[in-house]
């Protein structure tokens, strides 16, 4: 994938950024246990950062996708994977299917200030019992006379104790499991919404992970993204970019953990001589960062394919599986050669060993992007008959 001199410019921001406005705060937040999302986001509105590939109408600065993927990579230079995440949700999972299909009504109310950093959003899919299986969300929306009630509850939502709006999947209809659910914009502050508990994780300590629940929650039926009964289809494609933006964003983080144990072990001594002269491991971070090559090239592909209005579900879902798996053993493997100092809490390979598991979890489990690899390849056994 080539890029330009407005690729490398929007590279340079985002590191002038992060240098001065997160680097030097995420100890604190890791250590509160959140970060100043409305505070930090609005930041990055001011900076044009929010909504590089989202219309210029409402704020964005219409560009394709390969810039949102410059914004992926450029966040693996964050100290930790928790500020990234809540960036991602905000810039690649619970708006591109608003940008996409919403209403000028819809966009001008929830996207316009989503991507100025005036809103913070928030994506409500998973569910204590329907994670990475979508079709088995049970949270419904039933239509009385213009509006939607709502009821039911979703489960680790990124952002959800600060988030001004949801991108929420709900049942609309008893029809099929593919067919009967849209994607509605929830106001966080409506009645009826209730975030139960900010949860407590091993990892991405500073962000704000929730569950929320819903009860009897009403928004206007023109709150509907798209049409009804297309929230399916919306959320899968909405997927794609999702895991995509996960490829891309494991690639500069891998690499840094690779660095910094390079300059660990040159300086670490052993025997009377560096550490990392011992072959076993000069030629281990070798192995890794040709790992991280192989992924970059992946997901680069994928990115191309995706601008050129191809299918890449199958592509993301690789790119997906294999970030998730190099990020584990990436930290896994660094964290052997900083010894003690490595399993030290704030030692930042010992984090991102913490926050990296979430990767083969969140996002859709490995298990699942397997699944989707090996129906595409004919091999994943079809359910029987009754």
């Amino acid at each position: 994938m080539k890029f330009t001199a407005e690729h490398e410019e929007l590279r340079r921001t985002w590191r002038t950024i992060i240098d001065r406005d997160i680097n030097p705060h995420v100890e604190e937040w890791e250590e509160a246990g959140i970060f100043p999302a409305h505070e930090l986001f609005k930041k990055l509105g001011d900076a044009g950062l929010l909504g590089v590939d989202k219309p210029v109408e409402f704020g964005g600065a219409g560009l394709d996708f390969s810039y949102a993927m410059i914004c992926s990579e450029s966040l693996g230079w964050v100290q930790g994977g928790s500020i990234p995440m809540a960036v991602g949700v905000q810039i690649s999972m619970a708006t591109p299917a608003l940008a996409r299909f919403g209403s000028d009504e819809l966009r001008k109310e929830f996207l316009a200030p989503s991507i100025s950093g005036d809103y913070v959003a928030c994506l409500g899919v998973s569910e204590t019992g329907a994670g990475s299986d979508v079709a088995s969300i049970k949270t419904t929306a039933r239509r009385v006379g213009d509006d939607w009630v709502i009821n039911g509850g979703k489960m680790w939502t990124t952002n959800g104790t600060q988030a001004d709006w949801m991108c929420l999947l709900a049942n609309t209809s008893d029809g099929a499991v593919h067919q009967n659910k849209s994607l509605i914009c929830v106001p966080m502050k409506t009645k009826g919404v209730q975030v139960v508990k900010k949860l407590d994780k091993l990892g991405m300590r500073a962000s704000d992970t929730a569950q929320i629940f819903f009860d009897e929650v009403k928004v206007p039926v023109r709150n509907t993204i798209g049409q009804v009964g297309m929230g399916f289809i919306y959320q899968m494609r909405q997927f794609q970019e999702e895991r995509l933006w996960a490829g891309a964003g494991t690639l500069a983080g891998c690499e840094r953990i690779i660095n910094a144990t390079i300059e660990y072990t040159r300086e670490r001594k052993v025997f009377g001589r560096p550490l990392l002269d011992n072959q076993v491991i000069h030629f281990r971070m070798g192995e890794l960062l040709t790992e991280v090559e192989a992924l970059r090239s992946l997901v680069y592909r994928a990115c191309e394919q995706h601008l050129l209005g191809e299918d890449v579900t199958l592509l993301a879902s690789m790119a997906k599986l294999k970030a998730g798996r190099l990020r584990r053993e990436v930290s896994d493997a660094c964290i052997q050669y900083w010894g003690g100092a490595g399993y030290l809490w704030e030692n930042p390979v010992g984090r991102s060993f913490r926050d990296g598991r979430l990767g083969s979890i969140g996002g859709g489990a490995d298990e699942v992007m397997l699944q989707i690899i090996a129906k595409s390849m004919g091999t994943l056994p079809r359910p029987a008959k009754n």
